[in-house]
């Protein structure tokens, strides 16, 4: 069996380790959301913190991990008699793949033994299995959001909660929650964001020393992973042994009022929503005063709280980024904690934990020095993720560390560079003010207001403030994935009718399966109160409600776009689209020609966000090559009906239907037959041509004139 890649031996990192040691020292802090690029050691991490968590006593015959001096009074195989078998195991690690199933999270009731024999069979889900351990989820952002919601209840709530046609089983699900995810995929909602206690951000190093110790210790490992793991066992001990003390003194922390005001007026001046934020900082900051094995909490621990759990509660619009200011922190810090005093106030029975670095120093002194990483863990990891490592100091030289008061190991302080510092809201390119970018407030008679000229000159237009869009929808009734666009028949939604069930017994229809069972009763002998019903009975319910779509907007970039300063006018509409299309969960793409040829500037994707960033720098000018762009989005569409077949499409078209290059026009809009469009139509001026109103005809497409969007809002507002 390959050895778990160390804890120790991970290189930088040093608020990814912090924020994990503080969870698993005390579970109410709430989880931790890693966010970063692909390869940066996210996943190698989590699976060597398992490893290091203490091991736990449970009774052997309970498929829940019952704990024997504290069983669950309410467990599904409860309840449990004293003197029962006890067994000790390692604290599980349970990983949930982006394409499980509610069944699979939550559980599952056997439907058709519940009614036709009576008996309640319940099989355990994935947070059972993680009771007491670590539920690791990655690429969080792209599990579906109601699956997110069940998982963020449970690790609030600390219970499991299944309800099947009146039927209902609970159990307990205490676990460690790690999530993962690169935001290039797409961001998670900002209230499902909130649900999570910490945040931390991770970056690859620019520092070559670095990074060639990550290699050096990823071949070691790869090449002996039992000797290279004996190599690290004294740091492991250590800090296990570190974790398991810190737990046992959390309970005799105290938080004093003084602090606690403290953490209320921080997160009250950075206006975050609701009161999560406030019990999270608390949470955080008591077990980090357990972890630097103190009596009480002070500002220092308050400040490291606040930087891991605020970040991601900032977010106020669909595009801006997670972000902190620091110097507001420190500011606040400064003029709240001048009743502090100084006095040490560490627990004269407990050591402080040491001094060297439990968490990186190379015992073979081969390493840069300090916090070391490879990754791989169990030794399937992804290959590009195995030869990186990431710090989160934004690649700071380790002098530059030392005059922040040094790395994490050292002073347990979070270590956070000066990268991460500045990061407040300014910081991000999306401000909070309609989530636009800074730059890209300009008056459309501004220089970068105009595009090009026909000539082929290149400039930048801006982008104003979105507004609210129509409601575009795709006619009839799909297959796809939950969303808000178009109708679909969808595991949640209202009951529409009934049919018998192919396979397994998802949502039974209760109606329908008493109305097919009836008028068999006296030929099956029924002599007391009940209906007898057989499996022939059982009748599913067929529900409906909303899917997401793939929204693929086909830009017009040319200079005849931008010749009447309209260019601000489109982009601020295609904003406003996608903002729509973020609200309604759906993918996203984005096509744009211009020149003598077209080119895919955003793949099909779930960030919404990359959508936005892509749009806000697109160049325009040149010719108008219309049907390449049509032929280039037919493409798109054709490939990734492969890969997603049950993704209706929605195709945007924005032109004022000039084509001056690029082909036939009405060949390439064969192309798209069968394809629900949207033309908007960006032509103005007292005399029209009426050309994207013949585009719409030959697509089929509604059309919308840009001119007049506002107009068919207000209908639509009426109509609703």
């Amino acid at each position: 069996m390959t050895a778990t890649y160390p804890f120790s031996a991970v290189v930088g990192l040093d608020d990814l380790k912090l924020a994990l040691v503080l969870n698993a020292v005390s579970p109410r802090v709430g989880g931790v959301l890693v966010r970063g690029e692909k390869g940066t050691a996210k996943s190698t991490i989590v699976r060597a913190l398992a490893a290091q968590l203490p091991p736990v006593d449970v009774l052997a015959a309970c498929r829940f991990a019952c704990e024997p001096s504290a069983p669950d009074p309410e467990c599904p195989e409860g309840p449990h008699e004293p003197g029962e078998q006890v067994v000790t195991r390692a604290a599980a690690l349970v990983e949930l793949p982006v394409g499980a199933s509610e069944d699979r999270l939550v559980g599952s009731l056997d439907l058709e033994r519940a009614l036709t024999e009576g008996v309640k069979a319940f099989e355990p889900g994935l947070l059972a299995a993680a009771h007491r351990g670590v539920l690791y989820v990655d690429e969080v952002n792209l599990l579906h959001d109601h699956l997110v919601d069940l998982l963020l209840d449970a690790a609030a709530l600390g219970t499991c909660y299944v309800e099947r046609e009146a039927v209902s089983v609970r159990h307990a699900a205490r676990f460690l929650l790690v999530g993962t995810m690169n935001p290039e995929e797409g961001e998670l909602r900002p209230q499902l964001l909130d649900r999570f206690g910490l945040t931390v951000e991770v970056r690859a190093s620019r520092d070559p020393a670095e990074r060639a110790e990550v290699v050096r210790r990823r071949m070691a490992h790869d090449a002996d992973p039992q000797a290279f793991a004996a190599r690290w066992t004294g740091q492991e001990a250590e800090l296990a042994a570190g974790i398991a003390a810190a737990r046992e003194r959390l309970g005799a922390v105290e938080l004093p009022d003084a602090r606690l005001r403290q953490i209320a007026e921080v997160c009250a001046a950075f206006e975050v929503d609701g009161l999560r934020a406030d019990l999270v900082t608390a949470n955080a900051a008591v077990a980090h005063a357990a972890w630097r094995g103190s009596r009480v909490v002070t500002t220092e621990d308050v400040r490291v709280a606040a930087r891991l759990s605020l970040p991601h509660r900032r977010r106020r619009d669909p595009f801006d980024a997670p972000g902190l200011d620091e110097r507001l922190l420190e500011d606040l810090l400064a003029r709240t904690s001048e009743d502090e005093h100084p006095d040490d106030d560490t627990d004269p029975d407990t050591p402080p934990p040491a001094a060297d670095d439990p968490t990186g120093d190379d015992p073979e002194g081969d390493g840069p020095g300090g916090d070391d990483q490879g990754d791989g863990g169990s030794g399937d990891g992804d290959s590009s993720e195995r030869g990186e490592g990431a710090r989160t100091d934004g690649g700071r030289d380790r002098d530059a560390q030392a005059a922040d008061g040094g790395p994490w190991p050292e002073g347990r302080d979070g270590g956070r560079g000066d990268d991460a510092r500045a990061a407040d809201g300014a910081s991000s390119p999306w401000s909070r003010d309609g989530g636009l970018p800074q730059d890209a407030r300009q008056p459309h008679d501004s220089p970068q207001g105009d595009a090009a000229d026909q000539e082929g000159r290149v400039q930048v237009a801006g982008v104003a403030a979105p507004y609210r869009v129509p409601w575009l929808k795709v006619q009839g009734l799909g297959n796809g994935a939950s969303g808000r666009r178009s109708r679909a028949r969808t595991p949640h939604g209202r009951t529409t009718g009934s049919c018998a069930p192919e396979g397994p017994l998802r949502s039974v229809h209760l109606t329908a399966t008493l109305v097919a069972a009836a008028p068999y009763q006296k030929e099956r002998g029924r002599t007391a109160p009940g209906l007898l019903i057989r499996e022939g009975d059982l009748r599913e319910a067929v529900k409906e409600g909303r899917e997401g779509n793939l929204v693929l907007f086909v830009v017009d970039a040319s200079g005849s776009m931008a010749a009447r300063k309209r260019m601000t006018a489109v982009k601020t509409a295609v904003l406003s689209l996608l903002l729509d299309a973020y609200q309604r969960r759906d993918k996203v793409g984005m096509v744009t020609f211009r020149g003598s040829a077209a080119e895919v500037a955003l793949p099909p994707t779930s960030s919404v966000e990359a959508g936005a960033a892509r749009l806000r720098s697109m160049p325009t000018g040149g010719r108008t090559p219309l049907a390449a762009g049509l032929a280039r989005a037919a493409e798109v569409l054709r490939v990734e009906r492969m890969r997603d077949p049950d993704r209706r499409p929605l195709l945007v078209v924005v032109t004022d239907g000039r084509a001056t290059s690029g082909g036939d026009v009405e060949r390439a809009a064969a192309l798209l037959t069968g394809t629900a469009s949207v033309v908007v139509d960006c032509e103005s001026g007292p005399v029209r041509l009426g050309l994207a109103g013949r585009l719409a005809s030959r697509l089929r497409a509604q059309l919308i004139p840009l001119d007049g969007m506002d107009d068919l809002i207000r209908d639509y507002r009426r109509a609703s």
